[in-house]
Parts: C-alpha cells; structure tokens; sequence
C-alpha cells in the first residue's frame, strides 16, 4: 500500500471522487461550540464540504444505533466527556448533520469514522443514526481513523504517536509517507512518534493533561524512565514552563561539574590537614603541591641556616 498516494492527506473527501460532482447545496451549520468542533476539519476538507452532499444523501440510511459498534483499533482512546455532553445536547436540538461512515460486518455495522458522534446521539438517546456505509482494506481504515482524528484536532499527543507506529509497524510505512498521508511534516511525525520513549506514567500523564507535549519533549532528554517520572512530577507540582523544565533536565543531564566540585571540595580539606599536621611536626610552614595522577611536591620553608640545620636534624632523628 505504500505506493497509494491517492491523497488521504488532502482529507476524507478524497477518498470518495464521485462526490466531487454533488450539488452547490451548503452544508447545514449549527450555532453551538460543540458541533462546530465537530464539524471543524482540514481547509483542503471544508472547500469540499462546500460542494456537498447530494450524493451523499442519497447513499446515507437511517440504522438501529444499537447495530452499530465502534473500531477497537481505531487511533482515538480518550473521550473529552464534558464534550461529549455539550454535543449530545446540540443533537437532540439539530439531529446528527453528518453520517457516520461504517463497514458492514454481516451482524453488526463497524464505524470507520464518526464515533464521537455515535456516543454522543447514545448520550442523547437516539435510537437510530444515519450511517453511509463503504469497504475499505485494513491499512485504508487506520489510515482514515488517524486523518479524520488529526484534522479534527481529536487525538492527544500519545494516541497520535501509537497511530503512526501501527501505520509502521504493521504496514510498513515509511515516516515520509505518513507525513504525505496526513498532511504533516515529516520532523512533525517524527517528534510525535519520540514521544512513546517515555515512561507508561509520563505517557498518561501527557494524555491526562497534567504535562503539555513541549514539557514531554524537554523530559525525552532524560533515558532513565524513574528520573523522567520524577521530573513530570515535579513539573506538574510546581507548575514549571517549558523553558524551566528544560533548564531542570539540563541540570540533571550535566551533574560531573558539581560533583568534580564536592571531590575537589573534600580534597582540599584532607591536604589542608595534612599541611597543618606537617607544620606542627615541622615546626615550620609546609605546603603540599598536587599535581596530575596522585603526584606532586611538598614545600617546606625555613628561615635561617639554623632553622635548615634544625629541619634536617628533624629528619635524621626519624630515620
């Protein structure tokens, strides 16, 4: 499938041509945030959208909402439930605008896109919903859940990030085709994908809401899955920006300096006392001189040939 670049990144329209030629009829708009958020999609999809649907009408049916399920595979995990209630109250005032595009699996209708909708005309109590029904292979139905999510803006960060693996690992896509497919740059799927190397808690804690993807990248730094947890925390307790968690990560990626710091620190007591030790012996001032590789010199210093003859009887008399 790699090869088919039939313009899955130029939105869901693109997948049906024969709609292309619908009538000029406009497409119904509504006046509450929640279904302007659903109706919200890529320009290249609302251009279309413009030339709607009379096609469309006529293959879209009325189906029992109760013979209709959702994809356990599609990208989309987390459901905004505030959301979700706002547009469930607009679909009992203006009805479900736009069908939901299903497969026909013989005993029940699998939804390719449109759940949210779908749990929403549940919410309401709806006890049928227009469905328009089309087959599509496996790859085709990820890749429309994804798009569809993406250019509505649905997906959290980890559940684009997991889309974009299965597109790879199961059907072998290459990072540059998904980014055509989707109508993202590649660095975009690329930065999203990096996301997943974080720990299962900072995941979900990314999807919770408690961190932004600017602070998950900034914590990527960091290997060490307890440290990147320890770091999200105290992100999220101490409500640091992006700029500060950068700054915390660096601090804890670049610890040798302080470190070289307390050892040089604790060193310099030890030769301090040994100086202060040999003075007393000596009875004069002695410095120590370090050099490289445990090596150095010791200075002793006297003041008249007297005192050197008194040194070096010093000595002797330990020999």
């Amino acid at each position: 499938m790699a090869g088919r670049k039939n313009g899955l990144g130029r939105g869901l329209d693109a997948l049906f041509p024969e709609k292309t030629a619908a009538s000029k009829e406009p497409v119904r708009k509504t006046v509450t945030k929640a279904e302007r958020t659903e109706k919200k999609v890529s320009r290249s999809v609302k251009a279309k959208e413009e030339n709607h649907d009379a096609e469309e009408k006529k293959t879209a049916m009325m189906v029992k909402i109760s013979s209709v399920e959702p994809n356990v595979n599609q990208p989309r995990k987390q459901f905004d439930e505030d959301a979700l209630v706002e547009l469930s109250e607009s679909i009992k005032q203006y009805g479900i605008l736009q069908p939901l595009l299903v497969s026909d699996k013989k005993d029940y209708y699998e939804i390719i896109a449109g759940e949210r909708r779908w749990r929403a005309a549940k919410m309401a109590g709806l006890k049928e919903v227009p469905v328009i029904v089309k087959e599509f292979t496996e790859q085709e139905l990820v890749e429309i859940s994804l798009i569809e999510n993406i250019q509505r803006e649905d997906l959290n960060p980890v559940d684009e990030a997991m889309a974009y693996k299965r597109l790879i690992d199961e059907f072998h896509l290459k990072q540059d085709e998904i980014a055509d497919r989707v109508g993202k740059s590649r660095t975009a799927v690329t930065n999203s994908m990096r996301l997943l190397k974080l720990s299962a808690k900072v995941q979900q804690m990314l999807v919770d809401e408690m961190i932004t993807a600017g602070h998950a990248r900034a914590i990527l730094a960091i290997s060490d899955k307890e440290k990147q947890e320890t770091v999200a925390m105290k992100v999220f307790d101490e409500k640091l920006s992006v700029r500060e968690t950068e700054a915390l990560v660096k601090r804890i990626l670049d610890p040798p300096k302080e470190k070289r710091a307390q050892k040089s620190s604790a060193e310099d007591a030890i030769y301090e006392s040994l100086e202060e030790k040999m003075k007393n012996i000596m009875g004069t001032k002695v410095q120590i001189h370090r050099k490289k590789n445990n090596k150095g010199k010791i200075e002793i210093e006297y003041y008249s040939k007297d005192e050197l003859v008194r040194i070096i009887d010093l000595f002797e008399s330990i020999g």
